[in-house]
């Protein structure tokens, strides 16, 4: 902007910071397709991904929680174990669960409210975190 100034006209100065940021952005993306991978350190990244142990380790652990999260929704009270299925796993709206329950979509919130509350009441917080 400070290189620009003297080309300012006195039209619109957020138009004209708009352009300069638009134009500095398309100048930085241009020059980033123009490096080769070894300005961008191709062989470093190679020898520093991680190995396929670390996948499958990160794979273990997330099917483990998913396994953990599982346990714990079918310990929760039916009522309350349905709604947060239908709309966190099944990813369901509000209008296709009211549909579904017969029940009307005001319910279906006073619902899903009072199953995070319990939630939020009977599981602590310190067991989901690492």
């Amino acid at each position: 902007m400070y290189k620009s100034l003297p080309d300012y006209r006195s039209e619109g100065f957020k138009t004209w910071l708009t352009r300069i940021a638009f134009h500095k952005a398309i100048d930085a993306k241009r020059r980033l397709g123009r490096r080769s991978s070894e300005d961008l350190g191709g062989e470093e990244r190679i020898i520093n991904l991680p190995g396929s142990e670390e996948d499958i380790l990160a794979r273990l652990v997330r099917e483990e929680r998913k396994e953990t999260l599982r346990e714990r929704i079918n310990q929760l009270p039916a009522q309350h174990r349905d709604i947060i299925t239908a709309y966190y796993l099944s990813e369901k709206n509000y209008e296709q669960i009211a549909h579904d329950a017969q029940v009307a979509v005001k319910t279906v919130e006073s619902r899903l409210y009072r199953a995070r509350q319990w939630i939020r009441i009977h599981w602590k917080e310190d067991e989901w975190r690492e």
